[in-house]
């Protein structure tokens, strides 16, 4: 039987509908949802693709026990794993008290998940260490909105993009981190060609390609750019001085301190033309409606809160705020870091946006648990949390839906802190991640398609989420594994109320709870129920009992959710980075997103086509930088700083100044053999919001002469078989010097690895990677061998086509081979080429330009189509380009009309 479920994307926090298409039980296919409001049927290239991770490869598929760290586990049934796990986390609770536990948990959860082990760990447990990796992503944005705004509320909304006239973008990158949001940016420029975009950022991104203004500050210079767009707006009379005295406090002290922030001295901070900084300044006070756009360069910082304080401050003395087009606007990083937020998932929160260090909200919600206390004692954030493993303060963790072994910065300490924890259990879909190896205990959880519940997105749109098909084994909810060990760890406990506190049985029990949460606080959702999201749709907080809809954008009135009512200016300083470049660290290494990938590649890192744009580590230099350290495009560069090292290739890429570097934030030991940038990311933290300094590091790069290279490029019949390959080939990364393994693929997925050595590698070495990769047979094998050169290659053929190829000692056929055996475009009389030393193939290949980026469709297939009668319906329909983002539409038709205009010209 066919059937179709309202789902979400669980990648970034635009929270895009998604339509997931079964068949008797099994994905058939997804779309995005039409009458979704986040993003009306549009997906990106990730979200376009979710039904391509659907995969039992890297799935837990049942409860295993680790005799030891790193070892193989041994399959439990359910009832052993949480008694273990309850008797482990009682015994050291009782010997060491609550606090010598913790739990780490995902903005990538439900709402319900997220809110019983809040409740797990403050109401039953009576410890405040729950924090989640939202601290990594979203917390200076909370705190930044709490210091000004008074809640950690978005007031935005992306209705507001349409109808701005000024777009001022911070430390964001949409056009690749949130595509969706992006194209409603295009949307708007389309319709108003006078719009005006601002882009901050450190370098040229690809947002910054549509920008009127490009501002590429020094890393680390947000305030100071802030403080002189605001001195520019005191002095030339744009502030909007009925508003700051009506809703404000604190503007005086303020403009006290922007004094001494004039353009000229602001463009030295930040490296920028001082006319630069007064430009930027006038567009965004003179418009009609300023909207601001910012993300993880802003809160990724050793003073992200007062970044996020800086940008809001420019709305505040404009008026900018609660009126159609205006507003700050924090871009969320993940799909439910708003729904963690709301029920207090960080250790520093309560549910409902309560303060922890508030009695009166500590108070309420033990009333509504029916606790005699919620603990005062503030817990542990992500990296304090992490540093208390390694010293022994906490003694036992609970990880959940993320991983912290590839995510946090400074790789090494956290390493050591999880191998030096006395017991850690790993809830997960995957059991392949980096920080599955330190288990203990792995607890296999429902995945994508599979969850139930609510989730949040950037402009506070809740969405229901329905579940499409089973989780493969005995894969549990996140909330019923939480729900099932509270109160089995309440009874050891002598907890005679623990089935009390979880009584549920489904997780709509566990949303009225948290709804109930929420009555008369700045987030009301008493009127929504499961039954209204699934009659109505998605809808907006606040959304209080007796309303019939939710709010659009907060703060209409002028009216604040502080104890004045008013907004409030913060006295804020320019703050250099905690991570300064010196003489032996002259580099600022900056970092971030890939568009097709996400996080740790766990999930996208299945699918080959998500590798075919960027397929491998890539650190991005200045071309100066590179000609001072003898470089090249496509060498191998060693950066290091104390905290750690990796050899990586390096590129010439435009968009960047003199002495910064870029690498985006994926790339781990699952795909190189060394941990990537976060091995080198700064854990200095923002004093407030406790948020990492992961954007930034001060580093050396140097050439690494590693002369020796080997590459392979073998063919797989399917996505399982390239998947087993892929992870049987992780287990030689560290075994040279440079290593990295990926997919690639189309028609074929391939598994490609490259490597390189000092010195030539050993024969014996050689034919294990051949027997690795299955290439160390006879039948249609090609060798070439160059001893005196220390050259051998191997290619094998089967049925006339090139079923893989082993390069060592020279490697540059593999540029080209990628593509060619991706596509079956090497003739079977060509095949002998693979071996050539060249980088250019043999034959003509069909140059290909990708026309449809979400489909992974091009001009060649495009034109195909076309030559055998289809128009866009039948293109759509057939190779679902223009079905997804919408933005490659123009582009199709304008070929459908020259090929109309051909055909009319040959007849």
């Amino acid at each position: 039987m066919r059937s179709e479920f309202k789902s979400t994307c669980c990648y970034c926090g635009v929270g895009c509908g998604v339509l997931i298409e079964t068949e008797d039980g099994a994905i058939t296919g997804l779309r995005g949802d039409p009458e979704h409001p986040a993003n009306r049927g549009r997906l990106c290239t990730k979200g376009a693709t979710l039904n391509q991770t659907v995969n039992p490869t890297y799935r837990l598929h049942y409860p295993e026990k680790r005799v030891g760290r790193g070892g193989a586990g041994q399959r439990v049934a359910w009832d052993q794993a949480l008694d273990e796990a309850a008797d482990r986390f009682a015994a050291t609770i009782q010997e060491h008290g609550p606090d010598s536990v913790a739990f780490y948990i995902s903005g990538q959860l439900m709402t319900e998940d997220y809110y019983v082990f809040n409740k797990l760990a403050k109401g039953l447990i009576g410890t405040n260490n729950v924090d989640t990796n939202s601290r990594l992503c979203m917390s200076s944005a909370v705190a930044g909105y709490k210091q000004t705004l008074g809640a950690d509320a978005p007031p935005c909304s992306y209705a507001d993009i349409l109808a701005a006239k000024v777009i001022f973008i911070a430390g964001a990158n949409p056009a690749i981190a949130h595509p969706i949001v992006f194209r409603y940016i295009e949307d708007a420029r389309a319709a108003n060609p006078d719009l005006k975009i601002i882009v901050a950022d450190p370098r040229r991104t690809e947002s910054a390609e549509i920008a009127d203004l490009h501002l590429p500050i020094k890393p680390g210079s947000d305030i100071a750019l802030f403080n002189g767009m605001l001195h520019v707006l005191i002095g030339e009379g744009l502030v909007d001085q009925a508003y700051v005295a009506a809703h404000t406090s604190g503007f005086d002290a303020l403009a006290d301190i922007v004094k001494n922030y004039s353009p000229d001295k602001v463009a030295a901070i930040c490296g920028i033309p001082a006319d630069a900084i007064v430009q930027a300044a006038r567009w965004f006070g003179a418009s009609e409606a300023s909207l601001s756009l910012y993300c993880q360069g802003l809160n990724q910082s050793a003073h992200g809160t007062h970044n996020n304080a800086g940008i809001i401050h420019l709305h505040l003395a404009t008026g900018q705020i609660g009126k159609p087009g205006a507003g700050p606007f924090s871009l969320t990083g993940q799909p439910n870091a708003m729904g963690g937020r709301e029920v207090g998932g960080l250790s520093n929160l309560l549910s409902a946006h309560r303060d922890l260090a508030n009695p009166e909200h500590r108070a309420e919600v033990a009333r509504l648990w029916g606790i005699p206390e919620v603990p005062a004692k503030p817990g542990k954030a992500a990296v304090n949390l992490f540093q208390a493993l390694k010293t022994g303060e906490v003694k036992a963790v609970w990880i959940a839906c993320t991983n912290p072994v590839q995510s946090l910065p400074n790789q090494a300490a956290v390493r050591e802190a999880l191998q030096a924890a006395e017991y850690v259990v790993v809830q997960e879909t995957y059991g392949n991640t980096d920080t599955a190896a330190y288990a203990d205990l792995l607890l296999p959880a429902s995945g994508w398609g599979e969850k139930h519940g609510t989730v949040t997105n950037s402009e506070r749109c809740i969405t229901r989420v329905q579940s499409a098909f089973q989780a493969p084994g005995e894969a549990r909810h996140d909330w019923e594994i939480v729900v099932d060990f509270a109160r089995r760890l309440g009874h050891r406990l002598g907890r005679t109320d623990a089935e009390r506190l979880f009584p549920y049985e489904d997780a709509e029990s566990i949303f009225n709870e948290h709804r109930e949460s929420t009555r008369g606080r700045d987030l009301d959702i008493t009127g929504l129920s499961y039954a209204l999201l699934d009659a109505r749709g998605p809808q907006q907080w606040p959304f209080p009992e007796g309303a019939d809809a939710g709010k659009i954008r907060l703060y209409e009135d002028g009216r604040f959710p502080t104890a004045d009512g008013k907004a409030r200016f913060v006295p804020i300083e320019h703050k250099a980075t905690a991570d300064a470049t010196t003489p032996d660290l002259p580099i600022s290494l900056l970092s971030g997103r890939m568009r097709d990938q996400w996080h740790g590649m766990s999930r996208t890192g299945t699918v080959p086509r998500l590798f075919n744009l960027e397929d491998e580590p890539l650190l991005a230099m200045h071309p100066c930088d590179m000609r001072h350290r003898g470089l090249e495009s496509g060498d191998l560069a060693r950066v290091t700083n104390g905290r750690g090292e990796m050899v990586v290739r390096v590129g010439e890429r435009p968009g960047l100044v003199k002495g910064r570097a870029w690498m985006p934030m994926h790339w781990g030991n699952q795909f190189m053999n060394t941990a990537g940038a976060n091995a080198l990311a700064c854990d200095s933290t923002d004093p407030y919001s406790q948020q990492p300094e992961l954007k930034h590091a001060a580093v050396q790069i140097s050439k690494a002469d590693l002369t020796y290279p080997l590459a392979v490029v073998r063919r797989c019949a399917n996505q399982s078989e390239a998947l087993a390959l892929l992870q049987r080939a992780r287990s030689v990364l560290t075994e040279f010097p440079y290593a990295n393994v990926g997919l690639y693929g189309r028609t074929s997925p391939l598994v490609v690895f490259r490597g390189a050595s000092a010195e030539c590698v050993a024969e014996a070495d050689i034919l294990a990677l051949d027997r690795l990769f299955g290439l160390d047979g006879e039948d249609g094998a090609i060798v070439y061998v160059d001893a005196k050169r220390g050259v051998t290659k191997k290619a094998i053929a089967q049925g006339g086509r090139l079923l893989g190829v082993r390069l060592a000692g020279e490697a540059l056929a593999e540029t080209w081979l990628k593509q060619a055996m991706a596509e079956d475009e090497l003739d079977a009389s060509l095949i002998r080429f693979a071996l050539a030393p060249s980088a250019k193939p043999p034959m003509t290949m069909v140059p290909r330009n990708i026309v449809c980026k979400c489909a992974d469709v091009s001009d060649v297939q495009i034109r195909k189509e076309l030559e055998g009668g289809a128009d866009l319906p039948q293109l759509q329909k057939s190779l679902k380009c223009g079905t997804f983002c919408g933005s490659c539409v123009p582009d199709i038709k304008r070929m459908a009309a020259e090929h109309i205009q051909k055909l009319a010209a040959a007849a």
